[in-house]
């Protein structure tokens, strides 16, 4: 216990002593995983709202091919995108690899399928009324759905906020696309498995505090505005 105690100890003065390798780490894992948030937002949401509202052919397989994305493993991705970034791959020239760029891009597939399943589930959930209402009133199918997302707004949200809980906590993309390189790609998760694995797990348990602390401040955030 006493280690624990002398571990929990440190961790809380490199906190507030603003080490520097911590503030990077936690700069980068904020930027990326924000960065990845908000381009699946922009696919995720209209594509929730269009499976919500419309029907074709095809529908119901492409909303349980959404389902099964939500529990996509991290290394499956990773290694997919390693080989499309690669050198020997399709956009190896670009020389992404090992950048914060092909670690959002990452975490963006990542994110896409779970903020696209909950703003579907906002839409099913939500009171047909609004969308004939508008219709009716003489406003535009584009009209109509805009109106429905502000009636559902606190859902889009919630399917953000799980999106955003989904990416910075991940380890497996970050790790394979990012190369866990100091100073550059190396966030919360990959800093605490190198960490603990190296010994030194006060380092590693200050990074999880703050993690945590994220985590916790996103849902606050989400709180509040709900309370609205």
């Amino acid at each position: 216990m006493d280690y624990l105690f002398e571990s929990l100890r440190d961790a809380i003065e490199l906190i507030f002593a603003f080490d520097r390798e911590v503030q990077a780490t936690v700069w980068t894992s904020l930027y990326t995983s924000c960065a990845a948030i908000v381009l699946a937002a922009i696919v995720a949401v209209p594509a929730g709202v269009l499976l919500g509202l419309t029907r074709f052919p095809g529908r119901r397989l492409l909303v349980t091919l959404l389902n099964t994305l939500m529990a996509l493993p991290t290394v499956v991705v990773g290694l997919v995108l390693f080989g499309v970034f690669s050198r020997q791959g399709p956009l190896g020239s670009f020389g992404l690899l090992f950048t914060p760029v092909a670690m959002i891009a990452g975490q963006m597939v990542l994110a896409t399928p779970v903020v696209a399943h909950y703003v579907l589930a906002a839409v099913k959930g939500s009171d047909a009324r609004i969308m004939n209402t508008a219709l009716t009133l003489g406003a535009s199918r584009f009209q109509a759905g805009v109106q429905l997302l502000r009636e559902i707004r606190f859902g889009v949200i919630a399917a953000v906020v799980a999106g955003f809980g989904r990416v910075i906590a991940e380890v497996g993309v970050a790790m394979m696309l990012g190369g866990n390189i100091r100073g550059s790609t190396r966030t919360m998760t990959t800093a605490i498995a190198l960490e603990t694995s190296k010994g030194e797990f006060a380092m590693g348990l200050s990074l999880g505090i703050v993690l945590l602390s994220v985590a916790l401040g996103v849902n606050l955030f989400l709180n509040l505005l709900q309370q609205r």
